[in-house]
């Protein structure tokens, strides 16, 4: 089965809100989030290669990522894990090192919908709607509809 993505990104707010259903328990949906060697095998568009140097998915915690892509551009990211409430809750920043400074803060919840599935939300906080535009122009969709793929084929193994 193949869950949708929805996106919404409101005129004129700094925000951006992801929902998101998996065919997995809520405890399966985190550690695929919250286990370096599982993120790995996920996160990000096809075609790009990523190493994780930190990914400590605890409260204060820390991450910091690398994604390659075939003419060996690197694309550099990292954050703070603010709150981590397993199985249910993170709280984070998110920062693209190419441009420095321009910090989201992003909240995912998940749900219990039974029988084995999960609802994913989540909603990222821009420092203003520039910023957000930007994260939209940079191919975001095209990166989380290619990672939850990857991520449901994961869950499934």
């Amino acid at each position: 089965m193949t869950n949708s993505v929805a996106i919404t990104a409101p005129e004129g707010l700094p925000f951006i809100d992801i929902e998101r259903d998996f065919d997995a328990s809520p405890a399966a949906v985190f550690r695929a989030h919250a286990e370096a060697d599982r993120v790995a095998q996920w996160m990000g568009p096809d075609g790009l290669e990523m190493t994780i140097d930190e990914w400590d998915c605890t409260s204060h915690g820390g991450y910091r990522f690398v994604h390659r892509d075939a003419e060996g551009n690197e694309y550099r990211f990292n954050g703070t894990f603010h709150a981590v409430v397993e199985n249910e809750m993170v709280i984070q920043t998110f920062e693209f090192e190419g441009a420095p400074g321009e910090v989201s803060i992003e909240k995912m919840v998940l749900t219990d919908l039974g029988g084995g599935r999960t609802k994913m939300t989540s909603r990222a906080v821009y420092p203003s709607v520039e910023v957000r535009d930007a994260m939209i122009e940079s191919g975001m969709e095209h990166g989380l509809v290619d990672g939850y793929r990857k991520l449901d084929e994961m869950l499934a193994r």
